[in-house]
């Protein structure tokens, strides 16, 4: 089932499956904002990267002795959430463990994500608890895909409110692990500004770790802006798909990414991993903004 929410600006619509949007109207000229999942280019809108962001290496993950496979992404984009609250303005979904998440995943936790629409804003939050009795590992992240031109449209980086002046991306692999590689491209920047093309992901995402820019904008031919993607977390990915002219790209916050090639597949040693204790709770958000 799905459910929307709006204002006089924009309407957002929201699935149970996956908790995951749907769709995005910017009222004034009716657009669509959000890539309508055409299988044909990549079958998903905006799902939600839990408990790993990325792929384990070789799909496998180590925790205790035992070893647990999962595909990439995580399941959590793949279940119906719980509706646990409806406003005006919020949509609030839970999803709890079960018997078929631990079979992929050894802790039990409890996710929740909240949609708010503020003006022009769609604010997204995470709530993740560890109801477990020991410590928990995992990653979170967003994958939102927006209605781009490959061929004409540019992506401009900010830090703090100021232009990037070069971003540097790690590649993932070109041997179908979905891990990452040693191999990183530099990009020099003018104004924060790059152009999207075919070549741009001809090698897959762009892994850009380090906190190189906290918002990135969607700007169509002209250079004017369409959309902002806040980034607060350590890393962030931008995608679309090798080799297809998808007329999408993906502007992706992510707390974790996929494994190294050769990561020896200890849970609780990944790269950029949180943890939880037991009763503890993680929290945050990332926003989507209209211009």
């Amino acid at each position: 089932m799905n459910y929307t929410i709006e204002n006089n600006i924009l309407k957002l619509t929201v699935a149970e499956h996956g908790a995951e949007i749907k769709s995005l109207i910017r009222k004034c000229d009716n657009k669509e904002i959000m890539w309508q999942a055409d299988a044909a280019f990549w079958g998903r809108t905006s799902p939600v990267l839990f408990p790993v962001v990325g792929s384990y290496y070789q799909k496998k993950s180590v925790y205790d002795g035992k070893t647990y496979e999962m595909g990439q992404h995580g399941f959590a984009r793949d279940m119906d959430f719980a509706l646990i609250n409806q406003t005006d303005n919020k949509l609030t979904f839970e999803l709890n463990s079960n018997d078929s998440t631990h079979e992929k995943y050894p802790f039990d936790f409890k996710l929740i994500i909240t949609y708010i629409i503020e003006e022009s804003t769609v604010k997204v939050c995470w709530n993740v608890e560890n109801t477990d009795d020991r410590k928990m590992y995992f990653s979170i992240g967003a994958h939102p895909a927006f209605n781009v031109d490959l061929g004409t449209d540019y992506l401009r980086f900010e830090k703090a409110g100021e232009a990037v002046a070069a971003i540097t991306a790690n590649i993932i692999a070109g041997d179908g692990s979905g891990c990452l590689s040693d191999e990183k491209d530099n990009y020099e920047l003018s104004d924060g500004i790059l152009k999207m093309s075919d070549e741009l992901f001809s090698k897959d995402a762009l892994v850009i770790e380090n906190q190189q820019a906290d918002k990135v904008t969607i700007l169509d031919k002209d250079k004017k802006p369409v959309l902002s993607v806040t980034c607060p977390t350590p890393l962030f990915g931008v995608w679309s798909p090798v080799a297809k002219h998808a007329p999408f790209v993906c502007i992706e916050p992510w707390y974790g990414r996929c494994d190294r090639v050769g990561f020896n597949q200890k849970l609780e040693e990944r790269e950029y991993g949180n943890s939880l204790n037991p009763n503890e709770t993680f929290d945050s958000e990332y926003d989507i903004i209209l211009n």
